[in-house]
Order: structure tokens, then C-alpha cells, then sequence
């Protein structure tokens, strides 16, 4: 018996099946008598055995057709699930956030409030490259990156939308300098050292962070005291020099006797410049129903102030001059 069916012939079986006659199977498929007989001759050729026995009033189905009948209605239901698992509108929409608790998973949960009815399939890819080659081979739907790193171009498949300019914050315990500030200018931050551990070499957000400590003369340590980012919070809470950038949106939980303290960089704003990747053929219908959510709420949610980001960043707002 050949393992390799082919679906026609088995839909076309069991449209006889179902019609009783070859003929009236043949109206319900569209297609001649002909060509039914044929397809339901090449299946039985292949499991080796008589489906139909012909009579004067039509097909009467043998023991073994009744047999293979609910398995080939198995597999025809099987195929449309296959099928069904990548058809646009009726898949779930893969987006790439980076990382779960960071702005773009705020901004994919406010989405799906609004539309409760997508299906969404989120996933953290580490950086542009896996996020450009997922979206390129349709892996991913969409992904939210800074774009791009100096001296790299966008490939011309690959639209991308500014979607969040997201504020930074001072993230530092209650015996830092800066801790009961309302705000502090980057400026400020010149000789206190700026911890951000795990800031990975040749990421987009890596060289967001290396020209703004360049642009405000700042020193950013990327190991400090202990490895790693799950003992930041620890960290901080117990040192009377050390601090961190967190985004506006970004979610970090403490315990409240750590007594953290979140303040805003003012004068000017450093801003994360988030966009929206996304292949310009896909074809997902959800996939332009969050562009559009997201472009909406861009306008609504406009960061205060001068706004600072770097000179090869795509920008929800005109850019606009800033000095230190």
C-alpha cells in the first residue's frame, strides 16, 4: 500500500460515499463522472483493494471501504486543521517583544484589550538579527525593535513603524543621591555610575545606551558588583552609589522595603525608540489591525518635553535638537 494518499482522491471517495452514486458525487465536486472514476481507481490502487462495489442503482461502498470511510473523513478534517493552522486571519499573530516584562508587552496587552478576539502568539527573540531573520523566513509576524544600529540598513522586504518613544528612568534605592529628586537631568548623572548589567554587545539596545552615555558623559558599567539582572532590585535597594535606566513602561517588582525609587530624566527626555517590524507581504489581517492600534496609540501617548534619541533612530515625533 502507498503511504503517500492523495487527499483529492480520498475527498472525491468519500463523496461518493456520501452521494451514493459516482455521478451525483461528480455534480457535488464539479467535476466529470470521468475523473471521479478515475481518482477513486488510483485510491484503490494505492491501498490495494475495491472501495465500491457498482450496482444498477449506483456505488455501494465494500467491507473495506466502510472500514477506511471514518479514517478518511479523519484525515480530510486533519488537512483543514493543518491548513487552517497557517492560514492568515485563522492562526494566532506571532510577535516578538524581546522580553516579557519590558515596554512592548504593555503595549501587545492594551492591543488585545481593545481586541479581545485575536489570538496572539508571543515570543522573545534576543536581538535584530534572529528578530530580521525570523521575520524574513515567516517564523514571526512582527517584532519590536529600535531601529537600527549605526551603519546598518533596513532590508527593503522589512517595513518598519515608530510606534513608542518610551521615556527613561532612574531606577535607585532611598541612599542614592538622587533619590527623593522629582527629576534629574542626564546631565546630572555625569560621574554616578550607571549599571546595566547584561547590556549585550552588537544589540540595538546596546548602542541606544553607548550614545547616550556618550551624548551626556556618562559611565555605564555593564557587569558591576554581581552578574546578571535578577539581583538588580537587591543591588540598588542596599547601595548609596549605584543606579539603573528602566524604561517608563518597563516592569520591575521589588519588595516594598527595598523602597525603591523610580524618577524621570528631564531636560532633555532620553527617549527608547520602539518600532514595529514587520515583512510588507504578510498578510495576516491582525497583523494591520495592531499597526494601526499601536500607530493610534503613539499620538495619544506623547513623551513631555525636549525629547532626546539618537541620531539613527526611527521616531514616533520630529527629532529635535538637544544639548546636554
Amino acid at each position: 500500500m502507498d503511504p503517500d494518499l492523495d487527499l483529492t482522491a480520498v475527498r472525491t471517495f468519500v463523496a461518493v460515499a456520501d452521494a451514493g452514486r459516482f455521478q451525483d458525487a461528480a455534480t457535488d465536486l464539479a467535476v466529470t463522472q470521468q475523473a471521479v472514476s478515475k481518482r477513486v481507481a488510483a485510491l484503490e490502487k494505492a491501498l490495494g483493494t475495491r472501495l465500491f462495489t457498482r450496482t444498477a442503482r449506483g456505488a455501494r461502498l465494500t467491507v473495506d471501504g466502510q472500514a477506511f470511510l471514518p479514517h478518511a473523513r479523519e484525515l480530510l478534517r486533519a488537512a483543514e486543521r493543518a491548513a487552517a493552522s497557517v492560514r492568515p486571519g485563522r492562526r494566532a499573530l506571532r510577535v516578538d517583544v524581546i522580553g516579557r516584562k519590558l515596554a512592548p508587552s504593555g503595549l501587545l496587552r492594551d492591543f488585545l484589550r481593545a481586541h479581545p478576539d485575536t489570538a496572539l502568539d508571543v515570543v522573545t527573540l534576543y536581538d535584530a538579527d534572529a528578530a530580521m531573520a525570523a521575520l524574513r523566513a515567516g517564523t514571526v509576524d512582527a517584532s519590536f525593535r529600535a531601529v537600527l544600529q549605526p551603519g546598518r540598513n533596513l532590508p527593503d522586504d522589512i517595513a518598519a513603524v515608530p510606534v513608542l518613544d518610551e521615556p527613561l528612568h532612574l531606577l535607585t534605592g532611598p541612599a542614592h543621591p538622587f533619590a527623593d529628586a522629582r527629576a534629574v537631568r542626564p546631565a546630572d548623572l555625569a560621574g554616578h555610575p550607571i549599571w546595566m548589567p547584561e547590556l549585550g554587545s552588537g544589540t540595538e539596545w546596546a548602542a541606544y545606551y553607548t550614545d547616550l552615555a556618550a551624548a551626556f558623559g556618562l559611565t555605564i558599567d555593564v557587569i558591576g558588583p554581581h552578574f546578571g539582572t535578577e539581583p538588580l532590585p537587591d543591588v540598588l535597594a542596599e547601595s548609596p552609589t549605584l543606579t539603573t535606566f528602566v524604561g517608563e513602561l518597563t516592569r520591575v517588582l521589588w519588595p516594598a522595603d527595598y523602597d525603591l525609587r523610580r524618577i524621570p530624566l528631564r531636560h532633555p527626555v532620553p527617549a527608547y525608540p520602539h518600532c514595529l517590524l514587520h515583512h510588507r507581504d504578510n498578510p495576516h489581517p491582525a497583523l494591520a489591525a495592531l499597526r494601526d492600534h499601536l500607530l493610534r496609540s503613539a499620538r495619544a501617548r506623547r513623551a513631555p518635553g525636549e525629547i532626546w534619541t539618537p541620531p539613527w533612530a526611527r521616531r514616533t515625533t520630529p527629532a529635535t535638537p538637544a544639548t546636554p
